[in-house]
């Protein structure tokens, strides 16, 4: 009899129980203890042997230079310092572009964005590299740079070329609409803010090849990267990716870099290396969701109904291409978010700057162009005297119905869900009483104002691209009926891993602990597509579930024949394979048995999406297999005095489909929100006006807290079954849900519209921090913004004069740098009666360090 752990249940206790944490049900993360405990093991905490090198760049401090010369003697001659690489030292490929090349290693002349790599100092540890880049000196001529959206429009400065969507005729539609209303909306990026920064380990093999350690949503496009800058095949280079400490799309290209030099100096020198960025440089040197300034002109009946439509998208995409095409068609696929629009043109601009190239982020472009279809029908419903709501309501798309784009409208639940929502969170109650209560605060000359909103969310799920529409996973069954898994996703937090597993084993119908997902790995499922779009349980749970089907056929013919039944009379159940009614075997027994008698035990699975195609050059075609849909009410106080607000109520109705595991589909929501939230409220991307990234630290931008969550919040999955066959008819969860944060803008747009009556739109730009909703709160009253005083001009000329001697810095609105302030003179304080020693000096000399417990290396 093969060997029986005693960490799994006996089959006796399993015999009269179901299958232990199947589908459906809410198991916990594979790694919730390991989070818990600090004993996850992420790249940084690999135990590396001695001699390992440690890898530092130094950065660009011009937007748009060409570098003249760099002096590296004396980076050359720093203590612990082994090698100094530059451009000229590159073996190979020196662009490493993820989709269009422009994106080169190390600069060879010109540089693009401050921070742009221009050389490489590898050391005996981190400090001594970071140390030593200081020593450099370079010299620049500086050339002029285009910094911002409308400098880019203005000289058709552009990374690709720009693409357009049209259905209908909309200059005729607008002509003939009774109503027509022009806007434009301005939002800024968002930084990913991951908890692990970016980092990479790179161990050189006793064959010639390298091991890549990288904490990458993409372990194939590091695999194939790192080959090219190295020159070797691909199949000499496997990337391994265990966890990520958060992601969030700016790991999915932006990861390839510190990899690729890794790679390089673990090849020159045969040593293991090791590269991490700090925080404060991860931030200047990686790209950031897309800045995006939107305008449209809309054309409606009197009831608000939506006749024709003109939107123009420009997109910030930064220095190079990057997935800049690809985020800025997602925009333009999604500016009608639920919105039916009978004629439309819409325009998608990529605008090239000289900052860091903008990359991947939660929605990939999604969210900005849901956001302008949102303000829009915010702009309809003020102008027209309506409800926001009801607005949205008579605009939303009806099934048999198509995109823009050309796709078709099917199982399109979303008035469903908006209505049900509406009722359950007492939504027109609630908004008579914020009118009366708003009025009332009017009448007392209280500050105070109220503001609610619901607002809903269809994302296209798929990958816009049709190759990456494919997964692959591999599975083995051993002898004691323990199951092993790997596929081609990648886990960052999310609960891929464990979504996976219970798909596994619930084609089995076995306990969920007899399945183990170990760390994704290039040299087990290859090519695989990156993981983001949403799509990572849709692709891989799919390719799973076929691996199992696979193996699942074997073991069925094999005993239908050996004992002499039909197949369809073989049941896989509770653990255990029923014979008909012949014969009970534990699924262990029956994996042995069919060892025995020489049936493979393992397989390969894959999948491909079905039914996408898209024509880009006509603009039509069906992108995505299908929407996931949700919507969210919320309701703000806005402090009219200071533009302070807090979020008062949040309610959330999201459709997951037939969800998988409920827990971490409501967590993938909450988190998603509450990014969101962060984006179009207090994370604020500030660059000065040479192009340096002013908001570049924890101190200066401000993701959300604990202290910003609704006070009372409720979040409820939709219970409806995905009508496409996706895995066990669920639908994606990972991007969607971050939309459902723009019912905490509309609600703060709808208190600060409250002071015009609801007659005007406001002029409320994302993010909405304090200080934007009192310019809009200053507009909407008549007030200017800018504040008549007297400026000391000497003062702020002496400061610029003291920051640098170009002059082109400067200091952008009244941001001023503070001047030293003269102290009082030190006193020595009086003695205080009382004890003045440690209680415990002991602890001090010899602290107990026994309950310490180090990262788990064996994981």
């Amino acid at each position: 009899m093969s060997h029986q752990s005693s960490l799994f249940d006996s089959y006796s206790i399993r015999r009269v129980r179901p299958a232990k944490n199947k589908i459906g049900t809410s198991a916990k993360h594979d790694s919730a203890i390991s989070h818990v405990l600090g004993t996850a093991t992420y790249v940084d905490d690999i135990l590396k042997p001695q001699g390992t090198f440690h890898l530092a760049v130094g950065k660009s401090k011009h937007a748009h230079a060409r570098v003249l010369s760099m002096d590296l003697d004396a980076v050359k001659a720093a203590d612990g310092v082994v090698d100094v690489l530059s451009f000229k030292d590159l073996p190979a490929k020196t662009d490493i572009g993820a989709v269009f090349d422009g994106e080169p290693l190390m600069v060879d002349e010109i540089t693009e964005y401050v921070g742009q790599t221009l050389f490489a100092v590898v050391a005996t540890s981190h400090r001594a590299a970071k140390q030593a880049v200081l020593k450099a000196v370079v010299e620049y001529e500086a050339l002029p740079a285009v910094l911002s959206i409308e400098e880019a429009l203005e000289q058709e400065y552009f990374v690709r070329p720009t693409h357009t969507m049209q259905r209908g005729d909309a200059e005729t539609a607008l002509e003939n609409a009774p109503v027509r209303i022009k806007g434009h909306i301005h939002m800024l990026g968002q930084e990913h803010f991951y908890l692990e920064g970016q980092v990479a380990y790179v161990m050189p093999c006793d064959d010639g090849g390298l091991e890549v350690y990288t904490s990458s949503q993409h372990p194939s496009e590091v695999q194939q990267l790192v080959a090219e800058v190295v020159d070797l095949p691909f199949h000499a280079v496997n990337t391994v990716v265990r966890r990520m400490g958060g992601g969030f799309g700016g790991k999915e290209t932006q990861a390839a870099a510190w990899a690729c030099l890794c790679g390089i100096v673990a090849k020159r020198h045969n040593v293991p290396v090791s590269m991490r960025l700090d925080r404060q440089d991860d931030m200047v040197v990686t790209g950031k969701r897309h800045e995006f300034a939107n305008r449209y002109e809309v054309g409606v009946n009197a009831s608000g109904q939506v006749l024709g439509v003109d939107i123009q998208l420009a997109g910030l995409c930064g220095y190079a291409p990057d997935l800049s095409d690809a985020i800025v068609d997602r925009a333009m696929f999604h500016c009608d978010n639920g919105y039916y629009y009978p004629d439309a043109h819409v325009a998608g601009h990529r605008c090239k700057t000289h900052t860091v190239s903008n990359t991947a982020f939660r929605g990939f472009g999604g969210p900005q162009g849901l956001l302008t279809a949102e303000y829009m029908m915010d702009d309809i419903a003020y102008t027209l005297g309506k409800d926001p709501l009801q607005v949205r309501l008579a605009n939303l798309y009806q099934n048999g119905q198509s995109t823009h784009y050309g796709q078709p409208i099917e199982h399109f639940d979303l008035a469903t869900i908006i209505n049900t929502l509406a009722e359950d969170c007492d939504y027109e109650s609630r908004r008579q009483q914020i009118i009366a209560a708003n009025q009332q605060a009017e009448a007392e000359g209280s500050d105070k104002r109220l503001g609610i909103a619901l607002t809903p969310v269809k994302f296209g799920i798929s990958f816009t691209v049709q190759t990456l529409n494919q997964g692959g996973a591999l599975v083995h069954i051993y002898t004691d009926g323990s199951i092993h898994l790997n596929h081609g996703g990648t886990e960052m937090g999310q609960g891929l891993y464990i979504k996976i597993a219970q798909i596994v084993a619930n084609e089995f119908d076995v306990d969920l602990d007899t399945v183990k997902v170990s760390a994704t790995r290039t040299d087990k499922v290859p090519n695989t597509s990156p993981t983001a779009a949403s799509s990572g349980t849709d692709i891989n749970g799919k390719a799973a579930q076929n691996a199992c089907i696979t193996i699942k056929t074997r073991i069925i013919e094999f005993a239908a024949a050996h004992f002499d039944v039909a197949q369809e009379d073989i049941r896989f159940e509770r653990n255990h394979v029923y014979i008909g009614d012949k014969e009970e075997f534990t699924f262990a027994e029956m994996v042995l048995l069919a060892y025995q008698h020489r049936i493979s035990l393992s397989s390969t699975g894959y999948y491909k999406t079905p039914k996408i195609f898209y024509d880009r050059s006509k603009a039509w075609g069906r992108p995505f297999f299908y929407f996931a849909l949700g919507a969210s009410c919320s309701e703000v106080e806005i402090d009219t005095l200071t533009g302070e607000y807090k979020v008062l109520r949040c309610d959330i109705l999201h459709d997951v489909g037939q969800s998988i595991n409920p827990a971490i589909d409501i967590g993938q929501i909450e988190g998603g929100f509450m990014q969101g939230m962060g984006w179009l409220t207090t994370e604020e991307l500030t660059w000065d006006k040479t192009g340096k990234l002013a908001s570049n630290a924890a101190a200066n931008y401000k993701i959300p807290t604990a202290h910003d969550l609704p006070k009372q919040w409720s979040v409820n999955l939709f219970d409806r079954k995905n009508e496409e066959q996706t895995i066990y008819n669920s639908k994606a969860v990972g991007e969607p849900p971050l939309m459902l944060a723009a019912s905490v803008w509309c609600a703060i747009n709808n208190a600060v519209a409250s002071l015009g009556d609801y007659k005007k739109n406001p002029e409320l730009t994302m993010p909405a921090t304090p200080e934007a909703v009192l310019k809009a709160v200053m507009r909407m009253q008549g007030a200017p913004w800018e504040i008549a005083t007297s400026v000391n001009v000497e003062a702020i000329d002496s400061l610029l004069n003291n920051n640098s001697n170009n002059s082109n810095d400067g200091i952008d609105d009244d941001k001023v740098k503070p001047q030293q302030v003269p102290h009082a003179r030190d006193i020595n304080p009086p003695e205080v009666e009382g004890q003045q020693v440690d209680d415990q000096p002991d602890a001090v000399e010899n602290p107990n360090v026994s309950t310490a417990r180090g990262p788990a290396h064996s994981e």
